[in-house]
């Protein structure tokens, strides 16, 4: 992979707002902004290194499902232990044995050229999606329009809805879309906004309005929207480990609704969204090439590492210790500290001093995708700016191509 400096598009950040990305600028603590979108650099890879990503994501995603249910077996973890409200492993179990339906997921990548090392997963709440699946596509467009990129994100999420709706799996043929309006910078409702436009795409009826105006039909035992309208097939971009600790979480947990609403992301993968699962898939596949040593509530036998929350997200209350420093470098945040995962220390590679990190997308269980994003330290953190890419030595293929590779 390489990085190649760019004159950024006339006007670039009113196009990509106009295409959908809502905070084209991240806000520092100084009241200036910086760049989110980044589209004075672009990424180079070749179709062999795109190959290898691929094959890569697949079968770490079939090695995380088979943590998953490890960890939801009861004999490996309780739910105090994975900081989770009381209850709800019985309902991963159930979840994984239901097989529910799950769409998306996204993995961080630490990779210089060699073999991948997986940093983590995030399989319940992955953002980064609409500047991913639709603004980068649109910068090759203007920029490099005989040329490919690894990039099916958008035709897979439709093909996904569609399958599913045709197969009846969508009761009413209709499915709810909920963001927290808690989150305020625009991200969570961007994306929930697109997930709703690929699955009217596909021809579903489509709602949606922030969680927290979710209520409950005590007559009905059921969850029902601001309108009163029943909520059978619901998206939602809020993690499980809040929810079921919020109120209306305990009607989930009791198990009160006669027909239960199919939540997607569906509950078992609240194991691929805790960085307990990393140390479980280093039990399970131990020296495996794209996997770090990791051990959970401490170092073990790592002379370096990194100390993950087990629910953290934007790089929040990392602490880094390493031989070399002279002190460890600790970045605050929100989230509760009690309990750490330890990952050996696996320094990002430096693209002219840019920090890069991969994110690997699979869209049912298929590599779909990827993003880079830059950080100035050693952490991919909130003031991350997202770089697009272009596979430099592959003309684009036709259409008729594409859709064989959609319908493998």
């Amino acid at each position: 992979m390489w990085r190649h400096a760019i004159k950024p598009r006339p006007r670039w950040k009113d196009t990509v707002v106009e295409q959908g990305l809502v905070f084209p600028m991240t806000d520092l603590p100084d009241g200036t902004e910086t760049p989110y979108w980044n589209e004075s650099a672009w990424y180079e890879v070749t179709m062999d290194e795109v190959l290898h990503l691929e094959r890569v994501t697949e079968e770490l995603y079939g090695m995380c499902r088979h943590a998953a249910e490890v960890m939801a077996s009861g004999d490996r973890f309780s739910d105090t232990q994975l900081g989770l409200a009381p209850g709800t492993l019985p309902l991963v179990r159930e979840s994984l044995k239901r097989d529910d339906l799950s769409v998306y997921a996204r993995f961080d990548l630490a990779w210089s050229g060699a073999e991948p090392k997986m940093l983590e997963i995030n399989g319940d709440t992955p953002t980064g999606l609409v500047e991913s699946a639709v603004i980068q596509w649109n910068w090759l467009e203007d920029v490099f329009p005989d040329a490919d990129q690894w990039n099916s994100v958008h035709d897979r999420l439709v093909k996904w809805w569609a399958e599913h709706l045709a197969a009846g799996h969508f009761p009413g043929n209709e499915a709810h879309f909920f963001n927290s309006g808690a989150e305020t910078s625009g991200e969570e409702a961007m994306t929930v906004a697109y997930l709703r436009d690929t699955a009217a795409m596909a021809g579903l009826a489509t709602y949606g309005h922030e969680i927290e105006d979710v209520g409950w039909d005590s007559a009905r035992r059921a969850f029902v929207d601001w309108g009163g309208r029943p909520i059978r097939t619901a998206f939602k971009l809020y993690p499980w480990e809040d929810m079921l600790d919020d109120e209306f979480g305990r009607y989930v947990l009791a198990g009160l609704e006669p027909e239960p609403v199919r939540w997607i992301e569906p509950i078992w993968k609240t194991m691929l969204s805790t960085k307990a699962i990393l140390p479980v898939l280093w039990e399970l596949y131990p020296d495996h090439p794209n996997l770090l040593p990791a051990y959970f509530g401490d170092p073990g036998d790592l002379l370096e590492w990194v100390a993950k929350p087990l629910h953290g997200r934007e790089g929040s209350n990392i602490h880094i210790h390493t031989l070399a420093g002279t002190e460890d470098h600790v970045h605050e945040g929100p989230y509760d500290t009690s309990t750490m995962v330890y990952q050996e220390w696996h320094p990002l590679p430096s693209y002219d001093g840019n920090r890069a990190v991969i994110g690997s997308w699979i869209v049912d269980g298929v590599a779909a995708g990827m993003m880079v994003r830059e950080s100035d330290g050693p952490i991919t953190d909130y003031y991350a700016r997202f770089v697009p890419h272009a596979i430099g030595t592959s003309p684009r293929p036709d259409q008729a191509t594409i859709d064989a590779w959609l319908n493998e």
